[in-house]
């Protein structure tokens, strides 16, 4: 498993800093965002350290992200209402922590454009 010894993220996939967890299964952890956006605003991160979504080496870790984010979804009966999942790549797309992540909100009625 890659990992970055200064990643806050990775930090919480290891269990150093303790977070909201939802979920975790063998390739990714989900946990509440700290200043969540919607009703619902989990975060999944690979167990693998990538700094963003162009540097992902393996797909298997986007998918089972994509999965997490579903099961998620689907634990808190909120499949059926609507729900966004956002990557954001790069300082001017606002990533702030630079270990992908995949934002999963829900809960509340979304707008477009989303930026």
């Amino acid at each position: 498993m890659k990992s970055d010894p200064n990643c806050i993220f990775c930090k919480i996939v290891a269990g150093d800093i303790k977070s909201d967890l939802v979920a975790q299964d063998e390739r990714t952890v989900a946990f509440h965002d700290i200043a969540p956006a919607a009703p619902l605003h989990v975060l999944v991160v690979p167990r693998n350290h990538y700094p963003d979504a162009a540097a992902v080496e393996d797909p298997a870790d986007l998918q089972a992200m994509f999965l997490m984010a579903r099961r998620v979804v689907r634990e808190r009966g909120m499949e059926d209402t609507g729900y966004r999942l956002v990557l954001n790549t790069g300082p001017h797309a606002q990533q702030s922590v630079f270990h992908v992540h995949l934002h999963v909100l829900a809960g509340r009625q979304m707008s477009w454009p989303p930026g």
